[in-house]
């Protein structure tokens, strides 16, 4: 994997990039504005093109690591207080709040973010404007653990290792209202949802939100840490690239050859609006995935290959882990995607076919409505300032032996391959059709398939959630 970090972290860059004029104290360039009119179905946007970096929700980003010399003093404190010891998803959701990606949020949700968030899919800020927040970011509690805390306003969060991790102030605790949580967010309450019995089904019935104080920056040791670049350094690195425009693509899936014809076709497409330099954000998303999704360990080596076989172009891709978890909540949550990368310095976000979508957990259909994801983003409150392109859907043309985008008028021309297929020719060691794939990424995902042992009935075990 140290191949991978060499080109996306420290690829020397050409001296014709566009250069960006620098001011000191900030990430951002000056902008020039161009309006630009683009369909999204029946709706139209107006693009507004701009040559530096977003500025981040509520205009600055919200880190909650404690300074260095009020370490020792905040490691002290916490282990004077009441504890709580948190969940491999909680802890996941503390690296989220500790660098910002949540912005303007500083820490677990009180009761009136909860219900704004619920309800509206925004947080309102103090001048009167709002930002876009659609997913609760939420700590949950047991009744001993409320009976525990008791009077204290401050509570210690720590990890499964019993190490303290941050402390959260000012607490407030209320009603975890659970059938009300998960019928807003996902649509349904409907039982094999998994973030649901993951997260939600088994945790405590009281809430509890506060301002976080963070001990230290959140590792997994597991070998990835370099490619979790926060915010701040993703907008460094971008300005280290002159960026005059990021564009961003979530994924939680190997990438094929469609996916790259989607982002090589948008970088076209911006410089063709003007951009001199734009920067494509390959964003997998790191935190918990559902059992039968490709673990990131393995996507990430799948990801390398794809960039040493040319697919993508290292000097104009930046890659790095997203550390949220997955809700799979479609329309809902595919905001929180758009909104996060906002404060990473993306002006520019590529929506698909069913983003953040799953099959019906008990029945044979899916979940949420293909097509409602990018109508969502185009109209959703809040994300105005981000530029949302759908593109048109790629599938394999057998007349080409490539992926391409559909033509509808020759439709027999066309195969879709969906995840389950590629997982099932994988599994199997099916080559799917020349084209789909570059050859070494496909070989990780056969090993990968390769490395689960059969069960006696000759199927593929349920994997460890991520």
């Amino acid at each position: 994997m140290a191949s991978m970090a060499a080109l996306f972290i420290k690829t020397p860059y050409p001296s014709h990039t566009h250069s960006i004029t620098k001011f000191p104290n900030t990430h951002f360039a000056p902008t020039f504005r161009v309006s630009v009119s683009v369909p999204s179905g029946r709706i139209k946007r107006r693009l507004r093109v701009s040559s530096g970096l977003i500025e981040p929700d509520g205009g600055k980003l919200v880190e909650l690591l404690v300074d260095e010399p009020l370490k020792d003093l905040k490691k002290r404190e916490a282990l004077s207080l009441p504890r709580i010891k948190l969940s491999s998803i909680d802890l996941q959701w503390v690296h989220v709040l500790s660098e910002g990606w949540a912005s303007p949020l500083r820490g677990f949700m009180r009761e009136s973010e909860f219900l704004q968030t619920l309800h509206f899919n925004t947080l309102r800020l103090q001048n009167g404007s709002a930002v876009n927040m659609s997913v609760p970011i939420l700590l949950a509690i047991d009744d001993s653990q409320k009976h525990l805390i008791a009077e204290s306003t401050k509570v210690a969060l720590f990890d499964s290792n019993n190490n303290p991790v941050a402390i959260l102030k000012d607490i407030e605790i209320y009603k975890h209202p659970k059938e009300e949580r998960i019928a807003r967010t996902w649509g349904t309450t409907a039982s094999g949802l998994p973030y649901v019995e993951e997260a939600i089904a088994n945790a405590g019935n009281w809430l509890i939100g506060g301002d976080l104080e963070v001990l230290e920056p959140i590792k997994y040791h597991d070998g990835l840490d370099r490619f979790r670049l926060s915010p701040t350094e993703l907008r460094e690195e971008f300005t280290r690239r002159n960026a005059d425009a990021v564009f961003a693509f979530q994924l939680r899936n190997p990438v094929h050859n469609g996916h790259a014809l989607l982002m090589t076709d948008t970088r076209r497409r911006l410089l063709d609006m003007g951009y001199k330099n734009p920067i494509l954000l390959l964003h997998p998303l790191g935190g918990y995935t559902k059992a039968d999704d490709v673990p990131l360990s393995w996507r990430m080596k799948q990801h390398e290959k794809v960039l040493e076989d040319g697919v993508l172009d290292p000097e104009t891709t930046v890659v790095s882990i997203f550390p949220s978890p997955m809700h799979y909540a479609g329309p809902t949550e595919v905001q929180w995607h758009a909104k996060a990368r906002i404060n990473a310095g993306a002006n520019f976000y590529i929506v698909g076919r069913d983003p953040a979508g799953m099959g019906h957990p008990s029945e044979k259909r899916d979940l949420y409505d293909a097509d409602h994801g990018k109508k969502v983003l185009s109209m959703a409150p809040g994300l105005e300032r981000l530029n949302i392109l759908p593109f048109k859907v790629a599938a394999y043309d057998k007349t080409q032996g490539k992926m391409a985008f559909f033509d509808a008028s020759r439709p027999q021309d066309f195969v879709f391959i969906s995840g389950t297929k590629m997982r099932m020719l994988a599994k199997n060691k099916e080559s799917p059709p020349d084209g789909f794939m570059c050859p070494g990424g496909w070989k990780v995902l056969v090993e990968y398939y390769d490395s689960l042992v059969p069960t006696t009935n000759d199927k593929v075990p349920v994997a460890v959630p991520a």
